[in-house]
C-alpha cells in the first residue's frame, strides 16, 4: 500500500452513517491488513468527531450475533493489526467494533501523541455511542491490548459503564512501562527542550512475520516517541494507581517475557483494584499478545473462549 493512495484514503473518509457499506478504497486498505471479512459479515468504516479528533471506527456485523467484542488497541498499533483477534470473534459470532485511538492509524491527531490520557476517555464515550446507535448486540465485551488496556483499567475503575457491559479482557495492560523510572529521569534530563525522540522497535512478539511487516511493510506505523506522550503517562499513572478498589472482575492475559511493561509491578496494583481478577500467564509469550506466535494465541483463546460464553 503506497503512501499516496493512503493520504488521499484517510482524506476522503466518510462519516460512519449506519447502513454504510464500505466501498472499493476500504475494501483495499481492509485486504491489505487481512481485516476484509465482508463475505461473512457486513462491513463498515467510517470517522466520527469526537474531543476534536476524527476517529476511524470500523464495525463487522454479522446476519446472526450473540454479543459484541470492542477492541482497543496498543500503542503504536492500529485496528488494521488485530485480524487475528476480528477473525476469531466473528467465528464465536460476535459483532466486532474497533477504531483507531487518536495519533494513531487512520484517526487524526499528532502521530503516537496525546496531551492527557482522559482524552482517550472521551473517545471511548464516542465509541459506546456509536456501539448504541448502531444496535450492537449485547453483551458488549471490550478488549484492550497494553495502553488499550490502560483505557479499560481506567474505565472500570472510574466509570461509567455501559449496562450491556459483558466481559472486560486485558492483554498485557499497561500501568507502569519497564524501567518507568529511568524514563521519568530522561524527562527531567531533556528539560523540556525535546519535543520527540526516534522510535525504537523491539522484539515485543515471537512472531518473526509480524515484527518484519511492522518495521517495513507497515506505513502506518509511527517511526517517533512523542514527549507529550510519556508526560501524560506520567500524569495518568498516579490516577489509577491511587483509586479506590471495585467490585469487578476483569479477564487478564499476561506474558511472562514480556520486555515491554512491568508487568509484575502492574499485576500487583490490579489485584489490588479489582475483586480477584482472572488471570492466566504465559511463560514464553512477549508484549505483543493480539499478534503472538500462533501457538500462544490459540492458548490463550481456548482459555478465553468459555468465558465469553463459548
Amino acid at each position: 500500500m503506497d503512501q499516496a493512495f493512503l493520504t488521499s484514503f484517510v482524506d476522503q473518509l466518510p462519516g460512519l452513517e449506519p447502513g454504510r457499506a464500505v466501498d472499493a478504497a476500504a475494501r483495499r486498505y481492509a485486504g491489505y491488513y487481512g481485516i476484509d471479512f465482508s463475505e461473512r459479515s457486513a462491513q463498515h468504516l467510517g470517522r466520527i468527531e469526537v474531543d476534536g479528533f476524527s476517529v476511524a471506527v470500523q464495525i463487522w456485523k454479522p446476519p446472526v450475533a450473540r454479543g459484541t467484542l470492542l477492541i482497543l488497541h496498543g500503542y503504536y498499533d492500529h485496528m488494521g493489526l488485530y485480524r487475528h483477534l476480528i477473525e476469531w470473534a466473528l467465528q464465536q459470532q460476535f459483532a466486532v467494533l474497533a477504531f483507531d485511538l487518536p495519533g494513531h492509524g487512520l484517526s487524526s491527531g499528532e502521530r503516537a501523541s496525546i496531551d492527557c490520557f482522559l482524552s482517550y476517555q472521551k473517545v471511548l464515550d464516542g465509541v459506546l455511542e456509536q456501539a448504541m446507535l448502531w444496535e450492537l448486540p449485547a453483551p458488549w465485551h471490550m478488549l484492550g491490548q497494553s495502553t488499550g488496556g490502560a483505557i479499560l483499567i481506567d474505565r472500570l475503575l472510574h466509570g461509567p459503564l455501559p449496562q450491556e457491559l459483558g466481559e472486560t479482557i486485558l492483554m498485557a495492560p499497561l500501568v507502569r512501562p519497564r524501567q518507568w523510572g529511568f524514563s521519568q529521569m530522561g524527562l527531567r534530563l531533556l528539560g523540556g527542550f525535546v519535543q520527540q525522540l526516534g522510535r525504537k522497535f523491539t522484539d515485543n512478539s515471537s512472531d518473526q512475520a509480524f515484527l518484519d511487516f511492522i518495521r517495513t511493510h507497515d506505513p502506518l506505523q509511527p517511526q517517533v516517541l512523542p514527549v507529550a506522550w510519556v508526560q501524560a503517562l506520567e500524569q495518568w499513572i498516579p490516577r489509577i494507581e491511587s483509586a479506590s478498589s471495585v467490585a469487578h472482575r476483569p479477564l487478564i492475559i499476561q506474558g511472562q517475557d514480556d520486555g515491554t511493561v512491568d508487568w509484575q509491578h502492574n499485576i500487583k496494583v490490579l489485584e489490588s483494584k479489582f475483586a480477584a481478577p482472572d488471570m492466566l500467564y504465559l511463560p514464553k509469550a512477549r508484549h505483543h499478545l493480539a499478534n503472538e506466535h500462533q501457538k500462544l494465541r490459540k492458548q490463550y483463546l481456548e482459555w478465553l473462549t468459555p468465558r465469553l460464553g463459548g
